[in-house]
């Protein structure tokens, strides 16, 4: 029988023990003598927050589905406990065996936003081993980190072994093989890392040197050897359909932030916004077959006895057998009394038909994201929406009964002007007045509240917005303060509500999206100095950053606020994510002069992701 890591005493201290004690539904146990590689596989944030994430659920499967190896999962562990583990000498531990991490083989570690990077510190740290890559013994586990972040991992590549670039499902067999080649007594790191780096997707930032020019950019970036590959290429599961999905996920045993079973059905996005990232490098979009979405609905929820299925996309409308999964969901959840959750739909009348058959909640909120509240923005960041199209949309929700819109808006974009956030403020006061105009007074099920909410817009490697300044923190609140008056000035106020996120954090994030290796010791120095939880607001602080920049004598408007020259060499340029470089420059001077680019579906822009071979870039999409 397994001992818990933590004693009794600590656990009866600790804000909910039940994060740190395993033995979860289909959780997976083994014997850690019956097998060859031992991966833990670690979330960077709390407990609640990593069991919702589905990547983490997908390659824990994968993994354990190999005879030969053992994963186990960790999560940062909270303030409370980090203390505890700090002054009583214990290391981070997999939940499954409750053993340290430094007797696992890797430590993988999910780079799912920028604000966690201090928390990817912390499990290093807590592991035991060396937080900095070059001080590793030769007998430590090897880190290896991917996910979103890992398309520009140099702010963090002096802390990692190994960088995956692409999807999990791809090459970790072949990483695994070639671990098992190197086992033994005459193990060497280095050599393992060097050969590592020969795997397509796999990106060793000690085998890599950089220049730089006297105004602070890009020189060079060179592989130290011949034969490590100069670029390296995203891995990409081209047949969707035939790939792993956990079909047993484990359940937690407390209340996590998506606590219901979640089927995947299609990855990447037709739509090209400018500023999203991940319409970028998740290209080409790809669906999952239908009869196995049907098979994977079914067997997650008798496997986990979840009230509740959530379809996973980046903009599920665009599936298209997505009426077919509707009916099919409709009639077998029904039979299960199982809840159906639809995120990430366009706001149209199919829409509005299927959200109002599936939800067994009063119709009370929807939401949309225009984005922007001018047209000319919305073609500048290439939303694909129009005034009338929001508007309508609107007026279907009300007159379906819905009463209350949540509507996105981000502040700072490209180009922008305050003409144009000042739309923010009219459209909507428009959509409150299609309420009036639409549901007849005799008709009406309550009252419409209208809320907005703006983000600051942060530019993100591998986006046309990648050469976009970035505004300061100063521009962000005076714009913010500005929408908010205009609020005050329309007539129906009362109906209408905004809100706007911090711009200090907001800030950072576009320090560390665009960053390059300079910026690690000031990371470090950050996590000495006690950061962690950076994307937890309570214990975020903006001036605990400044000093450390201070310190280094990192130049923060070098990172933030210049335009970028077309031919500037990117921290992340020795990265091919499909989507090429020419193409994303050529987006980028069609923002400025505000033309629209088509989505995948009505013409294929040359973006480079056919190269994959499958998905929409093909006929045989599905």
């Amino acid at each position: 029988m397994r001992k818990l890591a933590l004693s009794d005493e600590i656990l009866m201290t600790i804000e909910k023990p039940a994060r740190y004690i395993g033995g979860e539904v289909n959780s997976v146990m083994k014997e850690a003598d019956d097998v060859d590689i031992r991966f833990l596989m670690c979330f960077p944030d709390v407990y609640e927050v990593g069991m919702s994430h589905l990547g983490i659920q997908i390659l824990y499967d994968m993994l354990n589905k190999r005879e030969d190896t053992w994963c186990e999962r960790a999560y940062s562990p909270w303030p409370d406990l980090d203390k505890v583990m700090r002054e009583k000498n214990i290391k981070l531990f997999g939940l499954e065996s409750q053993e340290s991490a430094d007797h696992f083989d890797f430590i993988g570690i999910t780079l799912q936003y920028e604000m966690c990077y201090t928390n990817i510190l912390q499990m290093i740290d807590l592991s035991g081993i060396s937080v900095y890559q070059k001080d590793r013994k030769n007998d430590d586990p090897i880190v290896i980190v991917g996910g979103p972040c890992a398309y520009n991992p140099e702010p963090i590549a002096d802390f990692i072994d190994i960088v995956y670039i692409g999807e999990g499902e791809t090459v970790y067999g072949s990483l695994i093989e070639l671990y098992k080649k190197h086992q033994g007594k005459d193990y060497d790191r280095n050599s393992f890392l060097r050969e590592a780096a020969k795997i397509p997707g796999l990106y060793v930032p000690s085998l890599y040197d950089v220049e730089y020019n006297d105004d602070k950019t890009i020189a060079s970036f060179e592989p130290k050897y011949d034969d490590v590959p100069r670029t390296v290429l995203k891995q990409v599961v081209t047949d969707f359909s035939k790939t792993t999905y956990p079909e047993k996920p484990v359940v937690p045993f407390i209340k996590t932030i998506q606590d219901r079973a979640v089927l995947e059905i299609m990855r990447g996005c037709i739509r090209g916004c400018r500023f999203c990232q991940a319409g970028a490098i998740y290209r080409p979009t790809r669906e999952k077959n239908l009869e196995d979405l049907k098979r994977y609905a079914i067997e997650m929820i008798e496997n986990t006895g979840y009230e509740e299925i959530s379809l996973s996309s980046l903009s599920s409308s665009d599936f298209t057998k997505l009426p077919e999964l509707l009916d099919f969901l409709i009639e077998e959840m029904g039979k299960r009394k199982v809840n159906i959750s639809l995120p990430s739909l366009r706001i149209d009348a199919f829409s509005l038909d299927v959200m109002s058959k599936v939800q067994d909640i009063k119709k009370t909120s929807l939401t949309f994201a225009p984005e922007a509240g001018s047209q000319k923005q919305r073609d500048v960041i290439n939303k694909g929406l129009t005034r009338d199209i929001i508007l309508k949309g609107a007026r279907d929700a009300f007159i379906g009964g819905w009463t209350k819109v949540k509507l996105y808006f981000m502040l700072g974009q490209p180009f922008e002007t305050y003409e144009d956030i000042e739309e923010i403020a009219k459209l909507s006061e428009a959509i409150s007045e299609e309420f009036f105009d639409a549901v007849p007074k005799d008709q009406r099920k309550g009252m419409v509240e209208v809320g907005a909410s703006a983000s600051f817009f942060v530019p993100k490697p591998f986006t046309p917005f990648q050469w976009a300044p970035m505004d300061t923190m100063e521009s962000f609140t005076n714009k913010a303060h500005f929408v908010k008056d205009k609020f005050r000035e329309q007539l129906n106020k009362k109906r209408l509500k905004f809100s706007y996120h911090a711009a200090d954090v907001s800030l950072l994030e576009g320090i560390l999206a665009r960053g390059d290796r300079r910026l690690a010791p000031a990371i470090y120095e950050v996590y000495k100095n006690g950061g962690i939880f950076d994307a937890w607001g309570e214990y975020y602080s903006h001036e605990r950053w400044m000093e450390a920049f201070e310190k280094y004598g990192i130049d923060i408007s070098f990172y933030l606020t210049r335009e970028r020259a077309d031919d500037e060499i990117f921290p992340w340029d020795f990265i091919d994510a499909g989507v090429t470089k020419r193409f994303l420059l050529n987006e980028w001077k069609n923002a400025k002069k505000g033309i629209v680019t088509p989505n995948c579906r009505e013409k294929c822009s040359g973006c480079g992701a056919a190269r994959f071979g499958s998905g929409v870039c093909f006929k045989n999409e599905t």
